[in-house]
């Protein structure tokens, strides 16, 4: 795992293993994270046709139109909501191009739509859990950077990599260190991130996405069959979400769910909980149409996003679209309750 930030120790960097055929998949705020101005904000995340409202569906004139889509709780969330976010933020997955060069040490840089068609990602799964958009920062743009092409040049991951590897500069060094890395591009890396294939003890990657404070963030690939990194440690952001589940309450696309060994299945659905939940005690049932779902349930270590967490895992069962699953978490402080609705989004 990564090295703890002393100043932010609710965020800690990951390591993801991502094959560089990964398929990427998945988005707000000011102008929108795919318009024409910006990364988010007021008006949206969708860009300059949007899939909700004039203003963004979080903006001054409601609920369809031109600009973009802003947050919408689980609980008025509609499945064409859902779908339309679905398939406008993943119309362009494409990867960008990279200015840099591996044999010669230079970082570059991957190109504006390389960058916000990852940032559009990452912010509609935060939208699926009613979570704020988050932006880019140019300072750790860099340090994301510079750490992409060390992972990159020395074909392994390492959140500390020594003096000794090529392409080493200070600037990437403290980009691997604070951030999530992953050995496959910046957009395609996105999917691999939430379903956490291989850090099923933690999560890590899955929750700091999904982290009340997670904002303003890094990104940066070195393209189409390279490496990417995610800068996250030392961000500001303030959500005030008390929980926040993943697959999210309300309407949730089965097409995000994954399939076979890269599904929520097989690595699990997960509740992390800020400090005034704790999860130690908790006790889960999971229900369909009055029908108990088994699940097995673990806790989750470290402090990855947010302090508590669980992780439940289907036995031997996987939902459908159109089916609904009510998640009751009680033995805490504060009992949580939530339905996830899955729904058909081709």
């Amino acid at each position: 795992m990564g090295t703890l930030s002393s100043r932010r120790p609710w965020l800690i960097a990951a390591p993801l293993m991502v094959a560089a055929s990964c398929a990427g998949s998945e988005p707000g705020g000011t102008t929108g994270t795919a318009g024409t101005t910006g990364a988010a904000g007021a008006t949206g995340v969708a860009g300059t046709t949007g899939v909700a409202g004039t203003t963004g569906a979080a903006g001054t004139t409601g609920a369809a139109g031109t600009t973009g889509t802003g947050a919408i709780s689980g609980g008025t969330r509609t499945a064409a909501d859902t779908c339309a976010r679905w398939k406008a933020d993943r119309a362009d997955l494409s990867e960008g191009t990279w200015s840099g060069n591996v044999a010669s040490c230079v970082a570059g840089d991957i190109s504006a739509d390389g960058r916000a068609n990852a940032l559009r990602l990452f912010n509609m799964y935060r939208w699926f859990a009613d979570l704020p958009a988050v932006v880019t920062e140019a300072s750790r743009d860099t340090q994301a950077q510079a750490c992409s092409l060390m992972m990159d040049a020395n074909n392994m991951l390492s959140h500390d990599p020594p003096t000794t590897w090529l392409c080493y500069t200070d600037v990437g060094a403290m980009g691997a260190m604070t951030s999530n890395i992953s050995s496959g591009p910046g957009v395609g890396s996105v999917a691999g991130y939430m379903i956490d294939s291989g850090n099923e003890t933690t999560f890590g990657h899955r929750r700091i996405v999904l982290s009340n404070r997670l904002g303003p963030i890094g990104l940066g690939s070195t393209g189409p069959g390279g490496a990417s990194c995610m800068q996250n440690i030392g961000g500001t952001g303030n959500a005030g979400k008390m929980w926040v589940a993943w697959p999210p309450p309300g309407p949730f696309p089965i097409q995000a769910y994954g399939t076979g060994t890269r599904s929520l299945s097989a690595t699990g659905w997960s509740v992390q909980t800020t400090r005034s939940i704790t999860l130690a005690s908790a006790t889960v049932t999971v229900t369909s149409n009055g029908a108990d779902m088994p699940m097995t349930m673990s806790q989750l270590t470290g402090t990855y996003g947010e302090s508590n967490a669980i992780r439940l895992v289907p036995m031997g069962w996987n939902p459908a679209a159109g089916q609904s699953f009510t998640v009751a978490v009680s033995g805490t402080s504060t009992p949580i309750n939530y339905t996830v609705d899955f729904v058909d989004c081709p």
